[in-house]
C-alpha cells in the first residue's frame, strides 16, 4: 500500500470532531507566509547560508518527498457494510421481536457486527451488553463478559485483577459460569462478593476416614479399598449394572480394578465421596483423577461436582493453561469455561503466550474447542480475531484466528464477516490472489455487496484495472447509490471522471476521508498548497483523525510552517501515541524531535508559558491547539494526572471517546492520592453507563477530601437525569461547593457554565446570567451560548443573536455556534446559518431536521423526506429515523413508516415516542388490512 495509507489499528468506531482556532485565521492556516525572508533567516545564521540550511532541514523532515495521488488509496474496512443500513436494521428488529433468548443473543451480535458503519460510538457496547444478558450457555456468557471487560480496557488500569468485575453483573466471572437465562438476573448482586465461597469454606468435613464396614473390596495393584456396594452403585447406572446386574462382579466381594486407570488413592477418594458427596478436602490432582473416573463410568453427579470444584480453582493463567487440557479431554464444561475465561480476561497479553496459541490455534485446536458448541465457538474466535486485528492485522496469528472464525460460522453474516476480514488481512499482507478469493467467498456465502469492493481492489493490484472498473461500474448501476461505491470506482477511473466520482462520494457520504485527501494531494501536485490545506481542513473540521492530521502536518512541513506542523503532530500523537508516518516508514514521535531540533524555528516554552498558551487556545475554542500544548507539557511530565485528565476532557469534546478513555485511564494510574484516583474511576464508570457506581466513587472521594473535581463529578452525574426541583437544588448546591474549592480557571469556567444552565432550568435567569458573565470574565468563551439562551428567555432576541455572533467571531468555524444562533433569527437567516453548520460539520443532525420540518410546513413532503434521507444514508440516527417515520405516517406510507420505526428502535428499544408511533402505525396497518 502506498501514499498516505498508514499503519493504523483496526477501530470498531471512527473518531470525529470539529477543529477550531482563533478568529484571525481559519483552522490549519499557515501561521506565516512561506516566502517571508524572516522565516528563512530564523533557520540559519545569515542570509548566505539560509537556502542550503533550509534545504538540509527539508531533506531531514521530508525524507520521502511529498505525497502523490498515484500512491493514495482508501482502506477496505474490515466490517460488514450493508448497502441500505435502514433495511438491515429494520429486518434485525423484526427478527429480534420474535426470537428466543438464545437466538436473541446471536441476533444482537449480528447488530454488533454492523455497528462500525453506524457512527454511534455507544452502540457496540450496548449490543455486547444485551447479547450477554440474553446468553444462555456458560461458554457464550464467558466470551461476552470477557469481551465487555476488554471493551473498557481494564487491562490498562494498574492494580486491577483480570478477574475483577468492578461489581458489574454482566462482567462478573462467577455469574458467567451459571447456565440458563433469567431476565431479572441483570439486577442481581454481583457473585464476586465472596459470600458463597465463605459459606462453603465454613462447612467442616468430619467423615473423611475410610469406611471399615463395607461389603465390597476393590483391589488395585495389590492394595485394597473397602466400600459400601450400594453407595458405589448409586454413583452411576453402569456401576449399578456391574455391582447388581448380570456381570460376574455382582457376585464377587473382591473386585480387581487394576486396569481401570485409577490409583489406590483415587479409589479411596471415590469411597469417601460416596459417603459425603463432596470433593473439597481432596488435592487438585485427586479431583482430576475423580473427574476421569466419573467420565469413564458415567458418574454424572460426581463429574459435575468435580467440574465445579476445579472450575472454582482456576484464577491464574498458569492454572488455565494446565487445566484446560484436562477439561477438554474429559468434556468438563465448567472447567473449560473457567479456563477460557481466565485466558480471555488476560487479553491482549495472553495472545502472545505460546501455550495459549497452541490451545487456540494448534493442529487439534479446532476439533477440541468445538466441544464448546455453537454459538460459543464462533463468539470465541470472533472476539479473539478482532483483538488480533487491532494488535497486528497482517500477523499469522490473525490469519489463524480468522480461519477458525470462518470455520465455526453458521449464519450467513458470520461467514461473510470472517471471509471479508480475511480478505482485508490478505490485502494488508499483499497476497492479492488470496484476498480476491476470500472477498468472493464473502459475497457467495453471505451476499455481502461491500466485499465486491475488495474483489475489485484485489484485481486492480493484480494488474486488472479495467476488470476492477467494470465491476464497480456495475455496482453503481445495479444498487442504490452509496458513497463508497463511487469512491472505489474513482481508483480505476482517469482524469475528470475520477474527480467527479470523488465529488459524488463526498456528496453521498461526507464522512469518507479519502476524497478529501485525494483532492488535497491533487492541489499539492498543482503547486496550490494553500488550497490543499483548505481542502483537508474541511474534513478535520468535523472529524479528527490521525491520518488527516498527518497529511496536514506533512503539507505544513513542506511549506516550512513548522509551528503549525508541530501542533498537528502533537495532536496526532495524542490520538495514536505509536503512529507511523510517511506510509508507515517513520515514527511520528521521531518526526516531532526532528522538527524541534530546528531550535531557531520552534520556540521552547517553559511550564508557565505552556499554561498561558493553553488558556489562550482554550478561550479561543482551539481544541486541536489545546491538545498540542497538553501533549508538549506531558512530554516533560508524563505522570501528571491532572494534565491527563485535561486531555481526556478535550478528546471527549472532540468526540474521540477511545483516545479520551485511554487518557483517563492513565490519569487514574498516575493519581497522586486516593481521593483523586476515585474521581477518575468515577468518570470511567460514568462513561460506560454505570451511574450508581460512579456516584459512589464521587461520594467516597468527598468523604476523604472535599475537592472541586469530586463535587463537580457528583453534580454532573446527578444532573444527567430528569431532575425535579429538589434534585435541581441539590445539583446547584454541589456546584456552588465545587466553586469554593481550589481549581484553575479552565475548570471553574466549566462549573460556572453548568451552574448557569441549572439556574436556567429552575427559571432563575438573573442568577444564570451572573454565572455566564463570570465564566466569560475568566475566558470561558462557550458561556456566550448560555448567555444567549438567557436573553432569548427574556425575550431579548436581538441580544441573543449578538451574543452568539460574538462566539462565532471568537471560535472560527464552530458549527455548533452557527446552529445555536439559528434559533435567534428569522427563517431565512436561520436557514443560512444551518447551511453553514452543515458545511462545517455534516454529522450534526439538527440542521437536516430543521430544514425537513420547514419543507413539511410548506407542504413539500417529498422534499422533506429527501432532506432527512440524505443524512440517514451516512448517519442513521434515532431522531432522524423517528422524524422520517412520522413524515411517512402522515403521508400514508405505512410500510416505510414501520421500517423507519423498526430501524430507530434498534438504537433504543425503549424509546417511548418511537414505540408509540410504531404501535399506532401497526394498528393503522391492521385496520387497512381488515378493510
Amino acid at each position: 500500500m502506498g501514499g498516505l495509507k498508514v499503519l493504523e489499528k483496526f477501530k470498531s468506531a471512527q473518531v470525529h470532531a470539529f477543529t477550531n482556532t482563533t478568529a484571525a485565521t481559519p483552522p490549519g492556516t499557515p501561521s506565516r507566509a512561506i516566502t517571508s525572508s524572516s522565516s528563512k533567516s530564523k533557520c540559519a545564521g545569515g542570509d548566505g547560508s539560509a537556502s542550503s540550511s533550509q534545504s538540509q532541514y527539508q531533506s531531514l523532515l521530508l525524507p520521502y518527498g511529498l505525497p502523490t495521488t498515484e500512491l493514495l488509496e482508501p482502506r477496505i474496512e474490515p466490517c460488514l457494510k450493508p448497502v441500505d443500513s435502514v433495511d438491515s436494521l429494520a429486518d434485525l428488529y423484526r427478527r429480534l421481536a420474535v426470537s428466543s433468548p438464545s437466538d436473541k443473543s446471536t441476533l444482537l451480535m449480528e447488530q454488533f457486527s454492523l455497528s462500525p458503519c453506524l457512527v454511534d460510538p455507544k452502540l457496540p457496547r450496548k449490543c455486547l451488553s444485551a447479547a450477554r444478558q440474553h446468553a444462555v450457555d456458560v461458554h457464550s456468557k464467558v466470551v461476552l463478559s470477557s469481551w465487555l471487560r476488554f471493551d473498557r480496557r481494564d487491562d490498562q488500569l494498574a492494580g486491577v485483577s483480570p478477574m475483577d468485575c468492578r461489581n458489574c453483573f454482566l462482567e462478573c466471572p462467577s455469574a458467567a459460569l451459571v447456565s440458563g437465562y433469567d431476565p431479572n438476573s441483570v439486577n442481581d448482586r454481583c457473585r464476586c462478593s465472596g459470600d458463597t465461597a465463605a459459606a462453603a469454606a465454613a462447612v467442616v468435613i468430619t467423615d473423611c476416614h475410610e469406611n471399615s464396614g463395607g461389603d465390597v473390596v476393590f483391589c488395585i495393584n495389590g492394595e485394597t479399598v473397602r466400600c459400601v456396594r450400594s453407595r458405589i452403585a448409586a454413583l452411576s447406572p453402569p456401576l449399578k449394572a456391574m455391582l447388581y446386574g448380570s456381570f460376574v462382579e455382582s457376585r464377587k466381594r473382591r473386585i480387581d480394578l487394576s486396569k481401570s486407570d485409577i490409583s489406590i488413592e483415587g479409589m479411596r477418594a471415590v469411597e469417601i465421596y460416596s459417603r459425603i458427596n463432596r470433593v473439597d478436602s481432596f488435592s487438585p490432582e485427586r479431583v482430576l483423577e475423580l473427574l476421569s473416573f466419573a467420565t469413564r463410568f458415567c458418574c454424572e453427579e460426581l463429574k459435575s461436582t468435580c467440574d465445579q470444584h476445579l472450575a472454582s480453582m482456576v484464577r491464574r493463567m498458569e492454572d488455565a493453561i494446565i487445566l484446560i487440557d484436562y477439561g477438554l479431554e474429559e468434556s468438563a464444561t465448567l472447567l473449560v469455561a473457567s479456563c477460557v475465561q481466565v485466558i480471555l480476561r488476560n487479553i491482549p497479553s495472553s495472545l502472545s503466550n505460546r501455550k495459549v496459541l497452541r490451545i487456540l490455534c494448534g493442529s487439534r485446536a479446532r476439533e477440541r474447542i468445538s466441544m464448546l458448541g455453537h454459538p460459543a465457538t464462533f463468539l470465541l474466535y470472533y472476539f479473539l480475531s478482532q483483538v488480533a486485528i487491532e494488535e497486528s492485522m497482517a500477523s499469522n496469528i490473525t490469519v489463524m484466528l480468522l480461519e477458525s472464525m470462518l470455520e465455526f460460522g453458521v449464519e450467513k453474516w458470520q461467514k461473510a464477516l470472517a471471509a471479508h476480514q480475511l480478505g482485508c488481512v490478505m490485502l494488508e499482507r499483499r497476497e492479492f490472489k488470496n484476498a480476491q478469493s476470500y472477498f468472493e467467498a464473502a459475497v457467495d456465502l453471505g451476499g455481502h455487496v461491500y466485499s465486491l469492493a475488495g474483489v475489485a481492489r484485489a484485481k486492480y493490484k493484480q494488474g486488472q484495472q479495467y476488470s476492477a472498473f467494470r465491476l464497480m461500474n456495475s455496482l453503481v448501476f445495479e444498487h442504490k447509490p452509496v458513497g463508497w461505491m463511487y469512491q472505489e470506482r474513482s481508483l480505476y477511473g482517469l482524469g475528470r471522471e475520477k474527480l467527479m466520482d470523488l465529488n459524488t462520494a463526498t456528496e453521498l457520504d461526507p464522512t469518507l476521508s479519502f476524497p478529501y485527501k485525494f483532492r488535497a494531494v491533487k492541489k499539492v501536485e498543482e503547486r496550490k498548497m494553500s488550497d490543499a490545506i483548505s481542502e483537508i481542513n474541511k474534513y478535520i473540521g468535523f472529524k479528527l483523525s490521525a491520518d488527516c492530521l498527518e497529511l496536514r502536518a506533512w503539507l505544513f512541513i513542506a511549506m516550512e510552517d513548522y509551528d503549525s506542523a508541530l501542533r498537528d503532530l502533537r495532536a496526532m500523537l495524542t490520538l495514536e501515541p505509536n503512529y507511523m508516518m510517511y506510509r508507515g516508514k517513520m515514527c511520528a514521535s521521531y518526526v516531532v524531535e526532528l522538527v524541534i531540533s530546528c531550535g531557531r524555528v520552534v520556540q521552547h516554552w517553559s511550564l508557565a508559558d505552556c499554561w498561558i498558551k493553553l488558556y489562550e487556545r482554550w478561550s479561543s475554542v482551539d481544541d486541536v491547539g489545546s491538545l498540542a500544548i497538553l501533549h508538549q507539557m506531558l512530554v516533560n511530565d508524563p505522570t501528571n494526572s491532572l494534565l491527563r485528565f485535561r486531555q481526556s476532557l478535550l478528546l471527549l469534546r472532540l468526540n474521540c471517546p477511545k483516545a479520551a478513555m485511554s487518557c483517563l485511564r492513565l490519569a487514574r494510574n498516575h493519581a497522586a492520592s486516593e481521593h483523586e484516583r476515585l474521581i477518575y474511576e468515577g468518570w470511567i464508570l460514568y462513561d460506560i453507563g454505570h451511574r450508581e457506581e460512579a456516584l459512589s466513587k464521587a461520594e467516597k472521594s468527598l468523604h476523604i477530601q472535599r475537592s472541586f473535581e469530586a463535587f463537580f463529578l457528583k453534580a454532573y452525574i446527578l444532573a444527567d437525569t430528569n431532575l425535579d426541583p429538589l434534585s435541581s437544588s441539590h445539583v446547584i448546591q454541589l456546584l456552588e461547593e465545587a466553586l469554593k474549592c481550589p481549581s484553575d480557571g479552565l475548570r471553574k469556567g466549566q462549573a460556572l457554565n453548568n451552574l448557569g444552565s441549572m439556574y436556567v432550568d429552575c427559571g432563575k435567569l438573573d442568577k444564570a446570567a451572573d454565572c455566564y458573565t463570570n465564566a466569560l470574565s475568566i475566558k470561558h468563551t462557550r458561556a456566550h451560548q448560555g448567555l444567549a439562551r438567557v436573553y432569548q428567555l427574556k425575550n431579548l432576541r436581538k441580544a441573543a443573536f449578538d451574543e452568539m455572533t460574538k462566539l462565532i467571531e471568537t471560535a472560527y468555524g464552530n458549527a455548533s455556534a452557527y446552529e445555536k444562533r439559528s434559533e435567534y433569527c428569522d427563517r431565512e437567516m436561520a436557514k443560512s446559518d444551518l447551511n453553514v453548520a452543515s458545511q462545517l460539520d455534516p454529522l450534526r443532525t439538527y440542521p437536516y431536521r430543521y430544514r425537513a420540518a420547514v419543507l413539511m410546513d410548506d407542504q413539500k413532503e417529498a422534499e422533506a423526506v429527501e432532506e432527512l434521507s440524505k443524512a440517514i444514508a451516512f448517519k442513521p440516527e434515532l431522531q432522524m429515523l423517528h422524524l422520517r417515520a412520522a413524515f411517512h405516517e402522515s403521508m400514508g406510507e405505512i410500510v416505510a413508516a414501520l421500517k423507519d420505526c423498526e430501524a430507530a428502535l434498534c438504537f433504543d428499544p425503549n424509546h417511548l415516542d418511537t414505540l408509540d408511533l410504531y404501535n399506532r402505525t401497526k394498528e393503522r396497518a391492521a385496520r387497512q388490512d381488515e378493510i
